[in-house]
């Protein structure tokens, strides 16, 4: 479970969404900002270093988002990025975009694909999860080149593992 501080930049996070009113594209952008600072060391060091000036850790943020995300989504980040809690931020999306999905009643199934799904793949693996979990889903797409094919499906802590990469390990374990 998240901490209160998480928790409470999220419900921040998502009353300023709401309000502006495109909850749908803020959440797609801070998904993606979030999956780009797992991914680069470099990124979540730089803006989570409090001897890097604020300044400078709100530019390069500017830098990264200029033309690529909307005011809203820009603005959001900036505040949790300025109030040093960069190292925070993707649990922080996280717990807003559960929100979010909460808000819907719905659950947020964060999958990971060796590529990206077209919309069709992602409404037919909303389906095939309603159909093996009884929860209504959205999904969010990690591209993950280590799966190799198929698919890693998370729901809260259930993880349905679909992926080449297993099959392939389970026929390796098979032939010892």
């Amino acid at each position: 479970m998240a901490d209160a501080a998480v928790t409470g930049y999220a419900e921040a996070l998502f009353a300023v969404a709401s309000a502006e009113g495109d909850l749908s594209a803020v959440e797609d952008e801070l998904f993606s900002f979030a999956q780009a600072l797992r991914s680069n060391d470099e990124l979540r060091s730089t803006l989570a270093d409090s001897n890097v000036p604020a300044a400078r850790r709100l530019q390069v943020v500017d830098d990264l988002l200029d033309g690529r995300a909307s005011a809203t989504t820009s603005v959001l980040v900036a505040m949790v990025v300025g109030a040093g809690r960069a190292s925070e931020l993707p649990a922080i999306v996280d717990a807003f975009i559960e929100h979010s999905a909460a808000s819907r009643n719905k659950a947020v199934a964060t999958v990971r694909a060796a590529v990206a799904l077209t919309a069709d793949q992602r409404d037919r693996l909303a389906a095939a999860i309603k159909t093996a979990t009884g929860k209504e889903v959205e999904i969010r797409v990690v591209e993950d080149p280590s799966v190799l094919g198929g698919v890693v499906t998370e729901i809260g802590d259930d993880i349905i593992d679909g992926s080449v990469r297993r099959r392939l390990n389970q026929l390796r374990e098979s032939f010892r």
